[in-house]
């Protein structure tokens, strides 16, 4: 374990709020700014150079928006993949959905405090999703149709009978506590066998993960 700062990148076309952020993130002491994009491309050029932890992501900018920049920061073809929090005023299930689609770890409203921006970014830094569970149980279960396939692929089988247990409740909403009071187990041993999970079937945080159950029909829309 590592004592270094999260390294931010921080996405936003307006200066302001791009200031904001900067402000905001580089007074925290386990967090350093390490760079600014003011579109899409600056974006792509910041994060293949930087190498940050996080990206704060921005969706309505110029050249680029950010789900597309999204999409080659964070999703699979990404040569050094980084988590990405998208933070924008729109509250639209579309743009959650297309957003985790394409690699997002989280998503967050501009009109939120700035102590959920901090504590966002520190949430997927260390591989948990930052959507409350209600949001992740009706937007996945809505568009399940459109990301599982039929049948169920091989990847689960590699999973115990606890931990399959686990990822049913994952892709429920259920936080880790939830989880431990529904198992009768202790949170760390939850802790435990989500990062057993994530590691596994190699997926980045809790998101992929809900997404995977999904697309696997170990869990329905129903």
């Amino acid at each position: 374990m590592t004592d270094r700062p999260i390294r931010v990148l921080v996405c936003e076309d307006q200066e302001l709020i791009r200031a904001g952020y900067v402000t905001v993130l580089g007074a925290q002491p386990d967090l350093e700014v390490v760079g600014e994009a003011a579109n899409g491309h600056e974006a792509l050029a910041q994060a293949e150079r930087l190498n940050p932890d996080v990206v704060v992501m921005d969706i309505e900018m110029p050249l680029l928006n950010g789900i597309e920049a999204t999409r080659r920061i964070a999703g699979p073809e990404a040569a050094n993949p980084a988590k990405v929090l998208v933070v924008t005023t729109f509250n639209v299930d579309q743009y959650v959905y297309d957003a985790l689609r394409a690699g997002a770890s989280g998503f967050l409203l501009k009109d939120a405090p700035l102590s959920e921006l901090i504590d966002g970014v520190r949430t997927i830094a260390r591989g948990d999703s930052l959507l409350p569970p209600a949001v992740t149980r009706t937007l996945i279960g809505r568009y399940a149709d459109r990301i599982r396939p039929a049948g169920t692929p091989a990847p689960l089988d590699g999973l115990a009978r606890r931990e399959l247990e686990v990822l049913r409740l994952i892709a429920g909403g259920l936080s880790n506590a939830e989880i431990a009071t529904e198992l009768v187990l202790s949170v760390e041993t939850v802790k435990t066998y989500v990062s057993r999970i994530l590691t596994k079937l190699n997926l980045r945080d809790r998101v992929q993960a809900v997404v995977l159950a999904y697309r696997t029909g170990l869990v329905s829309a129903e």
